[in-house]
């Protein structure tokens, strides 16, 4: 009997000591490389965030680590090393990476396209995912909306934009298609990453340039630089970031991690706003009040010549696409065809109560 109770000790603390490494190897630490210069707040705050979610909600499976602009990887460089597998996840915008494919923009904002909401519609309820997970196949990633910016801002400059003819000769950081529009304008674009924005300003490399909104642009400096700060952010009406996976990472999680991190992702866009929002108004209150920035809207002349290059921009896009699978042009007529349908209860819904919102009335407490 003694020796038989010895046995199934003896087994049991084998059992358990073969255990015990199956669950280390379960646990995995991932990397995630991001475009934001460290500590940033808003896109880079919700990075942080994002990966913080994974790990709590994973109870730790699943750690991830966070690396800032040129910690592990330069600033735009995000996609390839997702792809080739020295990181497992990147946080970007997927415009940066049109050079890949020119349907990568219209996962981030094409000018004159969506709201957040309207994006979020898109992907969650009409074609946008399953025309991003096409897309992105042949590279070995997935994609997900993880941030939003919300209605961005058009830029900052030195002096005032008062026609097209004020445009002309600029050197202007912006990315992406709006940078091929405002180049139809006379303007030359420039592309930066956003912790190089501010000495380019101050040398002179560049005369404008536009990033996100009050929230960044105050925390970056840009108002030592520029005086004038110019609204309709057209060109990027609902800013969406990207978390990117690596397929082969992707498809090593279990159905239930792989629901944590989309699930996370989701999270990331609403918090991200959330940050926005809330932040932005004060920000520019500062701007104005204590630094004296000149707060102005583009001339109506100037948004209409921007619409005219930005639907020039659309068509040259389209027409070169010679993809076998026509992936490029699918997307481009998803997004028509979904911006066609959507627009119309926009108008009638958020923006008439916007435009009803700026009547002469407040809200005051009665003492």
């Amino acid at each position: 009997m003694q020796r038989r109770s010895l046995l199934k000790a003896a087994v049991l603390a084998g059992g358990a000591a073969i255990g015990a490494p199956a669950i280390s190897r379960g646990l995995m630490e991932w990397r995630m490389v991001t475009s934001w210069p460290k500590g940033l707040p808003g896109v880079g705050a919700g990075a942080e965030r994002l990966a913080a979610n994974i790990t709590a909600m994973s109870g730790g499976r699943l750690t991830v680590k966070v690396y800032a602009a040129g910690e592990l990887v330069p600033a735009l460089q995000c996609f390839g090393a997702v792809a080739n597998g020295t990181a497992q996840l990147g946080h970007d915008a997927a415009y940066y990476h049109t050079g890949k494919s020119e349907g990568a923009a219209f996962f981030t904002a094409f000018p004159f396209g969506f709201t957040t909401a309207e994006m979020d519609a898109w992907v969650k309820f009409g074609n946008g995912q399953k025309l991003w997970d096409e897309l992105y196949l042949p590279f070995g990633l997935r994609g997900f909306h993880a941030g939003s910016t919300g209605t961005q801002m058009f830029g900052w400059f030195r002096r005032e934009i008062r026609s097209v003819e004020d445009l002309k000769g600029l050197k202007f950081r912006t990315p992406g298609n709006q940078g091929r529009v405002l180049a139809k304008l006379g303007v030359t674009p420039v592309s930066l990453p956003g912790g190089e924005i501010f000495p380019a300003l101050q040398s002179g490399a560049i005369d404008g340039a536009e990033w996100i909104g009050p929230y960044n642009d105050l925390a970056l400096g840009f108002y030592q630089v520029c005086r004038y700060y110019y609204a309709h952010g057209y060109h990027e009406p609902g800013g969406a970031l990207q978390l990117t996976v690596n397929e082969r990472a992707w498809q090593s999680l279990t159905p239930e991690l792989q629901a944590i991190v989309r699930t996370a992702a989701e999270a990331a866009t609403r918090d991200m706003m959330a940050e926005y929002n809330a932040r932005s108004g004060p920000a520019l209150r500062t701007l104005v009040q204590k630094h004296g920035v000149v707060v102005r809207p583009l001339p109506e002349d100037v948004l209409m010549a921007c619409g005219e290059k930005s639907s020039e921009v659309l068509n040259e896009i389209y027409a070169a696409d010679d993809s076998p699978n026509r992936i490029v042009k699918r997307i481009i007529e998803d997004f028509l065809a979904f911006r066609r349908d959507i627009v119309p209860w926009t108008r009638v819904g958020e923006q008439a109560y916007l435009n009803a919102r700026r009547l002469p009335f407040e809200f005051k407490l009665r003492n």
